[in-house]
């Protein structure tokens, strides 16, 4: 492993973690967060959550697991190559969406209107609140008591007033600074693979057509160039091909626009990248190329009435499991049951947010059709 850069998150520079804990034995203090995050309860919840396609629609698409797995790997390389902390855009990758509630961007919208009155919802801070919060796994403190370096790439956005309620967590955004490298990397790193992969569940699912993509200039470049250099290709074999190039040309752009970036800037220490415009980011060409593929994708996946329908569809099991549960606090489970109002809506959304797929029919069908228990 390259030794770190100066201005990348070391256990030197971390201002560490919330409560005391030992000093982990054989690893480093992000290697130990990344793990408390692999062996946590909504970790596991995440392979049957969605991402695009509910869960049961098919075996081979994406869910919040396998997309985290994919955030994590192009994190980690970027760092890499960038003299950063690798365990620590580990650790924010994996974490990023635990929070996430179930039927993907439906779901959180659904309860996020639900939650209207109460401070709404938002997966990025939900995330958060359970790392620090809602995990029950050790002795000594609620949570998985993480550092802050991680917690507080976790929080990719959120409002003035929800960052007045942060506290450490929330300073970035009240003092209008950067949050770390690493947390910079996990965000475009992110972006990379939704993009790519969801364009690859689009078209297995015959949503998308080569056609359209064709359309796509960043698509359609590195398609040609396959088509070129291998005239008999078609099928899986191309779409991969093609969607693996894209990421390569994308991570390769990132790492060489960022590394040109952090020299113009010369940060000296972490604190100096604090104080910087975001320094991790695509050339002004792909950057735009990946803009015109999200638009492309809200407008011909997000948008197509096949998934609209899904959508509606959980929007409503949503829906309809917040009114009840709020409505009857006895029909949660005890751990769950908040006597205070306020609280009670808190504690339903929490119950909601950690529900996959799956157990959310299921939970719907228990409460709404007749003969289920």
């Amino acid at each position: 492993m390259p030794e770190l850069a100066p201005y990348a998150v070391s256990e030197a520079n971390s201002r560490g973690r919330q409560h005391a804990d030992s000093q982990p034995v054989q690893r480093t203090e992000f290697q130990r967060d990344r793990d408390r995050i692999v062996h946590s309860t909504a970790f596991r919840r995440l392979e049957y959550k969605t991402q695009v396609f509910v869960n049961h629609e098919g075996d081979l698409f994406r869910t919040r697991l396998t997309h985290s797995l994919e955030v994590a790997q192009i994190a980690r390389g970027i760092a890499r190559a960038l003299r950063l902390n690798e365990d620590l855009a580990e650790a924010i990758s994996l974490a990023h969406d635990l929070g996430h509630t179930p039927f993907g961007h439906a779901g959180q919208e659904a309860l996020n209107a639900c939650m209207r009155d109460h401070g709404g919802f938002e997966h990025n801070l939900q995330s958060l609140r359970t790392v620090d919060l809602l995990e029950e796994r050790y002795a000594a403190f609620d949570g998985l008591n993480l550092c802050f370096e991680t917690r507080e790439g976790i929080v990719k956005h959120c409002s003035l007033a929800e960052a007045r309620r942060l506290g450490d967590v929330g300073e970035r955004f009240l003092n209008r600074t950067q949050p770390s490298l690493e947390a910079q990397v996990c965000n475009l790193a992110d972006e990379i693979a939704y993009n790519n992969h969801d364009l690859d569940d689009g078209l297995r699912a015959g949503l998308l057509t080569l056609e359209q993509l064709d359309e796509v200039p960043l698509f359609a470049e590195h398609a040609a160039d396959v088509r070129a250099q291998h005239p008999a290709i078609g099928g899986r074999r191309l779409i991969h091909e093609t969607i693996r190039r894209m990421i390569n040309a994308l991570v390769c752009d990132l790492i060489t626009t960022t590394a040109s970036n952090i020299a113009r800037q010369e940060p000296e220490d972490i604190c100096a990248v604090r104080r910087a415009p975001a320094l991790v980011a695509f050339s002004e060409n792909l950057g735009e190329a990946q803009r015109t593929m999200k638009r492309f994708l809200r407008a011909q996946l997000y948008e197509h009435y096949q998934v609209r329908r899904m959508a509606n569809k959980a929007r409503r099991i949503v829906s309809e499991l917040f009114d009840a549960f709020t409505a009857d606090v006895r029909l949660l489970p005890p751990q769950y049951q908040a006597p205070a109002d306020a609280d009670r809506s808190r504690r339903v959304a929490d119950y909601i947010a950690g529900m996959t797929d799956r157990y959310a029919i299921r939970e719907h069908r228990r409460l709404f059709a007749v003969g289920e228990g």
